[in-house]
């Protein structure tokens, strides 16, 4: 006597194999994908408050980036941005050394510099000034300020991903 699988079970069976096959496939793209996009290099120098971030789809070009602080490292921090790309880029999430994060606000007008589900939208081939009127970053309690006056930031961008950067900081 043969046993056949029932019609509930067989479906089941099809629908198990073919989510495998969909999760194997998602693996294999994932991984494929990671290794054709190297990580942004940093093509500048070590000097404070600029920083040139070069890949595939990433040219950005960060200067004149100040911390403003007053006594207990509250202020903002200013700089510019230039999308050298033909990709819209977007500005997520700035980061200090002591965990804490600066709160990001877009521009009161226009397109560039604006506030987007994504961050602070930079558009091709634009530069964008972070300071009021314009896109702003501000800071609170903020510690890890170094003894040559600069602070360490971490920004997170879209496309760029992780990008290291030390302001110079300044009073008030």
């Amino acid at each position: 006597m043969i046993a056949h699988a029932s019609p509930r079970r067989t479906t089941r069976l099809v629908r198990t194999a073919g989510t495998a096959v969909a999760l194997t496939a998602l693996a294999t793209a994932c991984t494929h994908s990671a290794e054709k996009a190297p990580a942004p290099q940093d093509t500048g120098t070590a000097t404070p408050g600029q920083v040139h971030v070069v890949a595939p789809d990433v040219d950005l070009t960060i200067t004149h980036a100040v911390a403003h602080l007053d006594a207990s490292g509250s202020g903002t921090v200013t700089m510019t941005v230039r999308n050298g790309t033909g990709l819209p880029e977007h500005l997520d999430m700035v980061a200090t050394p002591d965990g804490g994060r600066g709160r990001l606000t877009g521009a009161a007008t226009g397109d560039n510099g604006s506030m987007t589900s994504a961050g602070i939208l930079l558009q091709p081939g634009s530069t964008v000034t972070f300071a009021a009127p314009g896109p702003t970053i501000r800071l609170t309690a903020t510690h890890g300020v170094t003894a040559a006056h600069t602070l360490p930031l971490m920004l997170q961008f879209g496309i760029a991903r992780l990008v290291r950067l030390t302001a110079v900081v300044t009073g008030g």
